[in-house]
C-alpha cells in the first residue's frame, strides 16, 4: 500500500509542476488518483511499467488558428484544439465542443474523462476530444458555417474514420456536425464514418440524439433499483436544457418521475406541475432562445436567476446535466438538505471535489460522468458500427442496445467497488474497471 500511495502522490506531483496552470485537468487527474490506490497495491506491474503517467499525458495535442468571416466582412479569429489522448482499445472517440470556456485545459480533462469514458462502454474505442474558443450563440446560420468550415479545413488533416472520430459537444449539435462533415465530404470524398452525431440522412444514428440523457437515466434506475427503488413517484431536478437535459427530462417522465425544475446559464425554472419537456425542446432547440421563455408559455412556472442548486424545494434525485464545477460543497449540502437520495452526472466533472466528498460522507449514491454519461459516446460507437456496415438500425433496436450498455456499466462499476473493497463507492468503481481496461490493453502493445 505505502508503495502505491507513493507512486500516486510522485506522479500527480511531476502533472502538477508540467502543468500548474490548467485547473480543470489537475482537478480531473486528482479525483481519479484519489481512488486508484486499491488496484495498484494489487497490480504492482502497474507501477513498475508507469502505467499512471503513460496514461495521464495525453498521445497528442494539436492546437490551430481558425480565421473566418462575418456577415458584415468581418475576420475574426478563434483557436482550435483536438487532444488525442489515448489509443490503447481502439480509435480516438469524443466530442467537439464549441464554447469561450474553451482552452487546453478543458479539452485535456474532457479528453482524459473520454478514456475511462469509453473503456466503460466495453467497445473498441480510445479516448479524444477537442473544441474551439468560437460562440455559436448570437451567429447567424452563415457565420456559424463559415467557422465550421474554416474549423473543418484544418481539423481533417488529423482525423479519420478508423483513427480519430469526433462528435458534438457543447456548442455543436446536429447543425455544426453538418457543416463540419459538409467540408470534410468536400476536401476528402465520402466518409460517412469519420463524425458521428450526424443527421440520419446523412449517415447518423436513430436514437444518437437522446442517448446521453437516456442514458444517464438508464444508468440512474439502475441505482435505484439496487436501493430498492425507482423513479416512480420521485421528483427530480435536471440542470442545463440543452441536448442532455431535455432527453432526460423525457425519459424520467416515461418512468414515472416528475422533474421540477431545468435550467441555462442565467436562471432556472421551477414549475410545480412538473416541467413541459415539449416546451424545453421548442425553446432551445428551435428557437434558440432562454428559459426564461417557458413561464410565457406556462404561467403557473417561476423563474429565478442563479443556480438551480439554490432551490428551496424538496426532490429526491439530481442529475445535473449542465457543465463542469457547477455544484460545490455548499451546494451539495443543500441537496441532501432537500431530500437528494441519489446524484448521476449528465455532464462531464458537474460536481467538484468538495461536493462529492460531502455525497460520500452522507452515504448518498454518486454516480461521476465517466460511468453515468457514457450513453452518448456508445450511440457514437454504434453509429461507426452502422457506417462500417453500411446498415441502419431502427430506434427500437439502438434505445435496446443503449439501456444494455448502461445496464452493463452499472454493473461493472458496483461489482468493481465492491471487489476492491469500497462497495458503493462508484468513483472507486468507475476509475478503476476503466483503469483495467486500458492498463492492461497498454501493457500488452509493449511501451506505448
Amino acid at each position: 500500500m505505502q508503495e502505491a500511495v507513493r507512486y500516486i502522490e510522485e506522479t500527480y506531483k511531476k502533472i502538477k509542476k508540467r502543468d500548474p496552470e490548467q485547473v480543470e485537468f489537475l482537478q480531473a487527474v486528482k479525483e481519479f488518483l484519489c481512488s486508484i490506490e486499491p488496484v495498484l497495491t494489487a497490480h504492482p506491474e502497474f507501477i513498475q511499467q508507469n502505467i499512471l503517467e503513460r496514461m495521464i499525458e495525453p498521445e497528442r495535442i494539436i492546437q490551430f488558428r481558425v480565421p473566418w468571416m462575418t456577415d458584415q466582412g468581418e475576420i475574426k479569429v478563434n483557436r482550435g484544439f483536438r487532444v488525442q489522448f489515448n489509443s490503447a482499445i481502439g480509435p480516438y472517440k469524443g466530442g467537439l465542443r464549441f464554447h469561450p470556456s474553451v482552452n487546453q485545459s478543458i479539452i485535456k480533462f474532457l479528453g482524459f474523462e473520454q478514456v475511462f469514458k469509453n473503456s466503460l462502454t466495453g467497445l473498441p474505442i480510445g479516448g479524444g476530444k477537442g473544441g474551439s474558443d468560437f460562440d455559436p450563440k448570437g451567429k447567424t446560420n452563415n457565420e456559424v458555417m463559415r467557422f465550421c468550415q474554416s474549423f473543418m479545413t484544418e481539423l481533417q488533416q488529423h482525423i479519420g474514420p478508423d483513427f480519430d472520430v469526433p462528435a458534438g459537444d457543447i456548442g455543436v449539435g446536429a447543425r455544426e456536425i453538418g457543416y463540419l462533415y459538409g467540408q470534410y465530404k468536400r476536401l476528402n470524398g465520402f466518409e460517412a464514418g469519420v463524425l458521428t452525431g450526424k443527421p440520419v440522412f446523412l449517415g447518423g444514428s436513430l436514437g444518437r440524439t437522446e442517448a446521453t440523457g437516456y442514458g444517464v437515466v438508464y444508468f440512474t434506475d439502475e441505482m435505484l433499483k439496487d436501493m430498492g427503488q425507482s423513479f416512480k413517484g420521485k421528483k427530480v431536478v435536471v440542470s442545463g436544457s440543452g441536448n442532455v437535459a431535455i432527453y432526460a427530462i423525457q425519459k424520467v417522465h416515461e418512468l414515472g418521475g416528475t422533474v421540477i425544475a431545468c435550467s441555462d446559464s442565467n436562471g432556472y425554472i421551477w414549475d410545480p406541475n412538473g416541467i413541459n419537456y415539449s416546451t424545453i425542446k421548442q425553446i432551445k432547440e428551435v428557437e434558440r432562445k432562454r428559459i426564461s421563455e417557458y413561464i410565457h408559455h406556462h404561467p403557473k412556472a417561476y423563474y429565478y436567476e442563479g443556480s438551480i442548486w439554490d432551490i428551496e424545494k424538496n426532490y429526491q434525485v439530481a442529475l445535473p446535466c449542465a457543465t463542469q464545477n457547477e455544484i460545490d460543497g455548499m451546494k451539495a449540502k443543500k441537496m441532501i438538505r432537500n431530500g437528494v437520495i441519489a446524484v448521476a452526472e449528465g455532464a462531464n466533472m458537474p460536481s467538484d471535489l468538495d461536493a462529492i466528498e460531502v455525497y460520500q460522507d452522507a452515504k448518498i449514491p454518486y454516480a461521476p460522468g465517466k460511468a453515468a454519461n457514457a450513453g452518448g459516446v456508445a450511440v457514437s460507437a454504434l453509429e461507426m458500427s452502422q457506417n462500417s456496415q453500411r446498415l441502419s438500425w431502427t430506434f427500437d433496436e439502438v434505445d435496446e442496445k443503449l439501456k444494455n450498455i448502461m445496464k452493463s456499466i452499472y454493473i461493472e462499476v458496483r461489482d468493481t467497488a465492491e471487489m476492491y473493497h469500497t462497495p458503493g463507492n462508484f468513483v472507486a468503481g468507475a476509475n478503476i474497471a476503466g483503469f483495467m481496461h486500458i492498463a492492461e490493453s497498454m501493457i500488452s502493445q509493449g511501451l506505448v
